[in-house]
Order: C-alpha cells, then sequence, then structure tokens
C-alpha cells in the first residue's frame, strides 16, 4: 500500500465560524479564525471520509501545518441578507467504509440549510450503497451587516 502526503487520515473536525471584515477576504479570514481553522494552511479537498475515522473537538496539528480540508462558503455585502453554510457527515455502519462529507452554502436561513445538507449526505451514501450509522451536521447563519462571511468545514487530519 502506498504512503501518502498526510501519513494515514485519522480525525476529522467539523466546524463553522462567523466573521466580518473591512472586505471581503478579512470576512473570510475572520470566519476561518471563528470556526477554528484560521492558523493553518487549508487544501480543499473533495468530500470522502477515510474509514476508521474520530470525530474530534479539536484540532491537534501545529500552527501553520498544512491542513486537508473540504469546505463551503459565503461572502456577502448585501446589507441585511440571512447567508448561512452547512457541512455535514455521513458515517457508515461498516467503520472499514468510507463515508462523505458534503458542503453547501447561499442564500438560506439555518434550518433550511440544515436539513439540506442532512439529504445530500444521505443521498450520497444511497448512491454508493453504503449502509449509514449516522448522520451529523454543522452549519451556522449570519445576518449581513457589511462584509460578512459564514464558513463550515470538515478538517481532515
Amino acid at each position: 500500500m502506498m504512503s501518502h502526503l498526510f501519513g494515514e487520515l485519522k480525525r476529522i473536525y467539523l466546524c463553522s465560524g462567523i466573521g466580518k471584515g473591512k472586505t471581503s477576504l478579512n470576512a473570510f479570514d475572520s470566519a476561518l479564525i471563528s470556526a477554528g481553522v484560521g492558523n493553518y494552511n487549508l487544501l480543499k479537498v473533495s468530500s470522502i471520509v477515510p474509514p476508521n475515522v474520530e470525530i474530534v473537538n479539536k484540532i491537534e496539528l501545529k500552527p501553520g501545518s498544512l491542513l486537508p480540508i473540504a469546505y463551503g462558503y459565503i461572502i456577502s455585502n448585501e446589507d441585511g441578507k440571512v447567508i448561512s453554510s452547512a457541512v455535514s457527515i455521513a458515517i457508515p455502519k461498516d467503520k472499514n467504509n468510507i463515508g462523505v462529507i458534503m458542503e453547501i452554502s447561499g442564500y438560506f436561513d439555518e434550518n433550511e440549510i440544515t436539513e439540506i445538507a442532512y439529504k445530500m449526505a444521505f443521498e450520497a451514501m444511497n448512491l454508493r450503497n453504503i449502509d449509514i450509522d449516522f448522520i451529523e451536521v454543522k452549519s451556522i447563519s449570519a445576518v449581513v451587516e457589511g462584509w460578512t462571511c459564514v464558513f463550515s468545514g470538515v478538517a481532515i487530519f
């Protein structure tokens, strides 16, 4: 079996954050900090949960490390609009199998985006004919005031 750049990926961290700033990039950066991933070099990955992972409540990597992460975000300066982002994970019954990550963002309320993210994970597992143990969703919403960003991600490390 070949080794890869990051070694064996054994942990996942679900996160969400809200950020505001004087520019769109500052709002995005602020949302990353709020979500707990702002001090890492994020590497966007597609949406597969490795087998036998543990869901953790914090990232245990040295600041500045490369961090594989699937994420969705939206940035807006349309004052008064509601913006939301969400990620979902579907964990298989057979822990030796893969799971999936789904991400979504847009002009939704939090209940709506949570339901959509759940259904997306359910459908992705059904397409793969993988039995689901559970689905977990992490979502966040904000009312836009100046540059505002909402961010949701699943870090894999």
